[in-house]
């Protein structure tokens, strides 16, 4: 057997695989008939051990399981089965890399991430832990794994195509391989936030750094004392980046420390939408409720659609494929939905060490022995393991020592509180049927932090910020602050009511969009750095607002919409200008005619995008270095940099601003037109967005050839919208990396009416119908029915699988 139990039989069928044809290529492969034979059983009957009663499963047209069970535990055993079925590989992977053990398949690239997954490890009391979600998660998670299992158990040695490729096999799976807290890590990166202020603030000082970075909402926070920033740059900055770096397969190295966290684009860190309107306002007379939240275009996605039938419980919706129950759908009574809220959850304590004794750090006045817990990391192609050490102080895991200044840093994160493994509190949300039952279930809800909006079929709306977030009583936790003096400890936590909160508003409506919702009356220092730019709840408000009446197709549209707010703002600033250069003058004609709708196939539509992403490189490049600058480009953008453009001021232009700011706005429509030309050609009337803008569905494994990158990657497709539209299409250099991949529009006066969609598909196996045949619609805008009635589920069935006891 080769290492990680790969049979030779299964090796060599790895050359087959990675030489077969792109699918739909017309002619069968060897790699598409060794899929095939791989693929899960979705009709007929299965005896499965473990189950205590019969339960029916029935796969509609669009690959959506829809699962009828007899009792509670049988349900969740057949969710863990269908779920590893479609996605054994997506999740098996998601373990490894939430568990720190992605070096044993991928080398010693990943250690230093293993090593910082596993410092980030629930450590507190069990109980505690499991009771928080629900009285009965426990219970339900136990139930989960074993259908994983007995997945796994069937299959034997026909693994998926995935594992075959990947040269490993899956493990068995325990209840407490769900309570993972190094994804929550990534949800909440405020301490990121704060090592790129203490940048900001090294390079260009406090005032100019208030100017790039101004807080929300508005508040005095000078650097703290006792705190060398440049230094907490330097030691700290790759270490956070690190964390949560994706998973690759092939020759190519792991991606570099700062790949993620510094070169995460707004698009994928949030874009996210949701709102609901009133039945007064809606077409149908109930409520209507709209949500497509955005992360990483990855193959599989991040979402699994499911229907959940038992006694107690009818629920459908999305959630991510590891997990029991639903994060995000509706019920027989209410439907709900979330965008992320950005509340500031995350510190970085700089701590002294003892220069007697390295294992010590300051506090209350004397050193303090650190906890040390020995670890190994068994690491692919190396025959001993790699001996580690995790090192934590009373305000949590060290992430970085610097023994020359004898400083360690600290990170202080609800993450080791119970509770906080994420999407796990999802469990109470699926069994509420009113907005008090909703309200009660979101106190179980503690990562990440979510904009709720909330529906009833009695005609109610509501909204709730739900999130786990300290009380800090005298600082806003915007810098790293010093760890020995006592100053900056957390003081308990704020309750659901100080969060904020909405119910059935006079204006027939609720958005959010990753935006600012704090109020006046909110508490202090919940969050100042991490909202998205407005521009998108903006528009949602202008449209929903400007209707009377509001129908299902009209949100399915909004989320949709590609209209850019900021041009709103920009364009006007060209009307009173004329520059000589023909070509130049050209484009600033064609962009004042444009009818600001960044369409897929609009010359105007790629020359604005462009013309936008340089107003703002040459602004901030000529303030910061171009590091810094590439940084900021990805974190702030145009909340900060549409005011300076639209109200030019001397901090940002010198003495005569509106000059200053007029040769900015033709510099960048050079640049603009520099840059697209050689892509699109010389005539720019003959221009098209979609051929520039972008976007495919990235496979971890497709990386490992160009075989496989054809076989395991779905796209490209022309895309419509940008980073700040509400369709969210934003990324890097002009491609779409991050989005909705799925979206839903639910019709409480009649659920059947609901639509939704997901891409690329249900399925991550390849060979299957279902692997990518959701990509297409989604491309189109378009959805499928989201069928809950057992009568429309009949009727879309495509295939049934029954689930019996073994004897």
């Amino acid at each position: 057997m080769m290492r990680n139990g790969v049979s030779k039989a299964l090796a060599v069928s790895l050359t087959m695989l990675l030489s077969g044809c792109m699918r739909d290529s017309g002619s069968p492969s060897a790699a598409s008939a060794s899929s095939d034979a791989r693929l899960s059983q979705t009709s007929g009957t299965l005896q499965v051990p473990g189950l205590a009663d019969e339960v029916r499963i029935v796969r509609d047209r669009w690959g959506i399981p829809h699962i009828y069970a007899k009792n509670t535990d049988d349900l969740f055993f057949a969710q863990g089965f269908v779920q590893a079925q479609d996605r054994l590989f997506q999740i098996d992977l998601w373990r490894r890399s939430t568990q720190g053990r992605l070096a044993e398949i991928l080398g010693p690239s990943y250690v230093d991430r293993d090593r910082l997954a596993r410092l980030m490890r629930y450590r507190g009391d069990m109980n505690a832990e499991w009771e928080s979600y629900s009285p009965d998660t426990h219970r339900i998670a136990t139930r989960f794994v074993a259908g994983i299992n007995a997945q796994i158990a069937t299959i034997g040695e026909q693994l998926p195509e995935e594992f075959v490729v990947a040269g490993y096999r899956p493990e068995p799976w325990q209840p407490e391989d769900l309570l993972s807290r190094a994804e929550g890590f990534v949800m909440t990166y405020n301490a990121s936030d704060e090592v790129f202020r203490a940048r900001i603030t090294t390079a260009v000082g406090l005032e100019r750094t208030q100017m790039l970075l101004p807080l929300d909402p508005p508040v005095s926070a000078p650097p703290p004392s006792g705190v060398d920033l440049a230094a907490v740059d330097a030691t700290v900055r790759p270490v956070l980046a690190a964390m949560g770096t994706p998973a690759r397969f092939g020759p190519a190295p792991a991606p570099a420390a700062t790949a993620f966290l510094d070169g995460q684009s707004r698009a994928t860190r949030d874009g996210s939408n949701n709102f609901v309107v009133a039945g007064a306002k809606s077409a149908t007379g109930k409520p209507i409720l709209a949500n497509d939240p955005h992360r990483n275009l990855d193959h599989p996605s991040l979402r699994y659609l499911v229907h959940l039938n038992a006694p107690g419980w009818n629920v459908i919706g999305s959630v991510v494929p590891w997990f029991p129950g639903v994060a995000i759908g509706h019920n027989d009574r209410i439907a709900w939905g979330l965008t992320i809220f950005a509340a500031d959850v995350q510190d970085l304590y700089v701590e002294q060490l003892n220069p007697e004794n390295p294992r010590q750090v300051k506090s209350g006045g004397r050193f303090a022995d650190m906890e040390v817990v020995k670890d190994e990391i068994r690491v692919k192609g190396q025959g001993e393991a790699v001996a580690v050490e995790h090192l934590y102080t009373a305000h949590g895991p060290v992430v970085a020592v610097d023994a020359q200044r004898h400083l360690a840093y600290t990170l202080r994160w609800v993450g080791s509180e119970p509770g906080t493994a994420g999407y796990l509190g999802a469990l109470a949300l699926d069994r509420a049927s009113n907005w008090n039952e909703f309200r009660t279930a979101l106190q179980r809800w503690k990562v990440p932090g979510e904009n709720f909006v909330y529906a009833d079929v009695d005609g109610n709306i509501g909204y709730q910020a739900a999130a786990l977030v300290p009380v800090r009583r005298d600082w806003p936790g915007v810098y790293p602050v010093d760890g020995a003096s006592g100053d900056h400890e957390w003081r308990g936590w704020r309750t659901l009511d100080e969060l904020p909160h909405q119910f059935n508003p006079d204006a027939g409506f609720l958005a959010t969009a990753n935006h600012n919702t704090l109020g006046p009356a909110s508490p202090p220092n919940i969050g100042y750095s991490s909202w998205s730019v407005p521009a998108r709840v903006n528009r949602i408000r202008e449209v929903l607002g400007a209707k009377n009446t509001v129908t299902i197709d009209d949100l399915a549209r909004l989320q949709h919409d590609a209209t850019p707010w900021n041009a709103e703002e920009l364009l006007p600033l060209l009307q009173p200008l004329s520059f000589k250069d023909p070509t130049i003058e050209r484009a600033r004609t064609i962009l004042l005619g444009w009818d600001r709708r960044l369409t897929q196939d609009s010359a105007a539509a790629a020359l604005y995008a462009a013309w936008e992403q340089k107003l703002y490189q040459q602004l901030i490049e000529s303030r910061l270095d171009s590091t810094l600058a590439a940084e900021y480009m990805r974190r702030v953008e145009a909340h900060v940099l549409v005011p300076a453009l639209a109200k030019p001021s001397t901090a940002w232009f010198g003495a005569d601003p509106e000059k200053g700011r007029d040769h900015l706005l033709e510099s960048a429509l050079t640049a603009a037109v520099a840059a697209l030309t050689p892509v699109l050609g010389n005539d720019i009337s003959r221009w098209n967005w979609g051929q520039v803008h972008t976007a495919t569905f990235q496979h971890p494994l497709a990386a490992m050839s160009d075989a496989a990158r054809l076989r395991f990657n779905v796209g490209p497709f022309p895309r419509a919208g940008y980073g700040d539209t509400v369709f969210a299409t934003g990324g890097s250099d002009w491609r779409q990396t991050g989005g909705a991949t799925f979206r839903e529009v639910m019709d409480l006066a009649d659920w059947d009416r609901s639509i939704g969609t997901s891409a690329p598909g249900q399925s991550g196996q390849p060979g299957s119908p279902h692997f990518d045949d959701l990509a297409k619609l989604w491309a189109a805008q378009q959805y499928f029915p989201y069928s809950f009635s057992q009568a429309l589920v009949e009727k879309n069935a495509e295939a049934t699988l029954v689930l019996r006891p073994r004897p």
